[in-house]
């Protein structure tokens, strides 16, 4: 069996990058046949034809692994012994790090009844 022919403003299945969705869209723009622009039927934004592709989801590394990258980067790679020796603290005098305090609950604007504005004279 044949494919099925396409025209100027049918609608086809198509992933939405704006959505990230796979939804209708209508074919926008065609060349030789092919269908090169579409128009989501949701959002209305105009986009590339995706050939109905799902991208695979990223996936984001351990954060400490980041840490460690960035700061192996910034930090110098061995630092003196001598130096490290002179600033460091003994454990046990260090105090552990207090938790930040939780910001103050919203407060609400409450509409009063109030007096009807004095006349001038």
């Amino acid at each position: 069996m044949t494919a099925p022919l396409l025209r100027l403003g049918d609608e086809i299945d198509d992933y939405c990058p704006r959505c990230k969705l796979l939804l209708n869209h209508a074919i926008a723009s065609m060349v030789e046949g092919k269908v090169v622009k579409v128009v989501c039927q949701t959002c209305h934004s105009e986009h590339p034809y995706k050939n109905a592709t799902v991208p695979p989801k990223k996936r984001s590394g351990p954060k400490a692994a980041l840490l460690d990258q960035v700061l192996a980067k910034v930090a110098p790679a061995a630092p003196d012994s001598a130096l490290v020796e002179e600033h460091s603290e003994p454990e046990e005098a260090a105090e552990p790090r207090k938790k930040k305090r939780a910001v103050a609950p919203a407060r609400y604007i409450s509409r009063h009844a109030t007096r009807p504005p004095r006349g001038r004279l």
